[in-house]
């Protein structure tokens, strides 16, 4: 997976523009690893002992998860690319994995899964954050 991403967009055919590979290689990569690590949050939750005091955070793990993988997705192609769209994908990634963060961080000293989740957020919003202001 490491070098995959970058791989296949070396094999695309056409033109991908202005677009910095570096950092649409980059979000694509932290996306998949949000949507893992927010899944496995959201199942760890479930593990817990005081489950219903998880719930919120239970639920924005999937939330979160779910808008990453659909951004990965949508970076991901590029035929007939829509700019429009790819930036409000990209405003609602770096938005879920924000407030993925935030109520993960209210947990962390409780939990480690929590901990490790809300980094994965964290630097997924960034990597979001950062292609947003390198396509204009």
């Amino acid at each position: 997976m490491v070098t995959t991403v970058k791989d296949m967009l070396a094999t695309y055919q056409a033109d991908l523009g202005d677009v910095d590979r570096d950092k649409l290689t980059r979000c694509i990569k932290e996306c998949l690893a949000c949507a893992q690590t927010c899944t496995a949050c959201a199942d760890a939750c479930l593990s817990e002992g005081m489950v219903g005091d998880l719930t919120k955070c239970i639920r924005t793990d999937m939330d979160c998860a779910d808008i990453c993988t659909a951004t990965a997705a949508v970076l991901s192609r590029h035929t007939r690319y829509d700019a429009n769209i790819t930036r409000a994908i990209l405003q609602a990634c770096a938005t879920a994995c924000k407030a993925r963060g935030d109520e993960c961080s209210s947990h962390a000293d409780m939990h480690e899964h929590c901990r490790l989740c809300a980094e994965a957020c964290r630097s997924c919003e960034q990597a979001c954050n950062e292609l947003l202001q390198a396509l204009g």
